[in-house]
């Protein structure tokens, strides 16, 4: 069933996109609530993730997909979303900055900028990261950097269940935290 969703998606059946659009609008519309930007943003993103997901299937991304097509689009919302913030908070940070000084006046001098110095317990932790299976790396970073659910890395990875996952994860934190002990 899937594998003809995604074959109808490559060879651009309007009716198809249109039936995935419609059924996953309002799912992805709650989803999204936590996120707290308008209704007419969410709708936004909804529609660009909708043109993403073809434009992928057009190319050939989604021919090994082993998620649901919905989640998967919701992946790409999700995704999209945290670009949405990232962009918003800098273009409010470089606001802040320019109420605060006439930047004209400034100097390319005036802007160097010191790199940022990681202490000795966070580069500790990203050596050993480095050190990790490239599974333990995944798991870890889809859940602790990019703020997905279990059932979401469940999902995403094509683990058998939540528990195997669940203890997959448990042993890379045990694993990196007896790196980090051991060093």
């Amino acid at each position: 069933m899937k594998g003809s969703i995604i074959e109808a998606l490559k060879n651009g059946d309007s009716q198809t996109l249109k039936k995935i659009y419609l059924e996953n609008k309002e799912p992805f519309m709650n989803f999204a609530k936590k996120y707290n930007l308008s209704n007419e943003t969410l709708v936004d993103i909804y529609q660009d993730a909708i043109v993403a997901l073809r434009e992928n299937a057009m190319q050939g991304n989604l021919d090994t997909l082993k998620s649901e097509i919905s989640t998967y689009l919701f992946g790409i919302g999700k995704y999209m979303i945290y670009n949405y913030y990232k962009k918003s908070n800098k273009e409010r940070l470089t606001a802040d900055i320019s109420s605060h000084f006439n930047t004209n006046d400034l100097t390319e001098k005036e802007f160097i900028f010191e790199p940022i110095q990681l202490s000795i317990e966070q580069r500790l932790l990203k050596e050993r990261f480095s050190d990790l299976g490239d599974k333990c790396k995944e798991i870890l970073t889809l859940f602790y950097y990019r703020g997905f659910s279990l059932d979401e890395i469940l999902e995403h990875l094509d683990y058998s269940s939540k528990n195997v996952l669940k203890s997959q994860k448990s042993r890379c934190l045990k694993t990196l935290k007896d790196l980090i002990n051991n060093a």
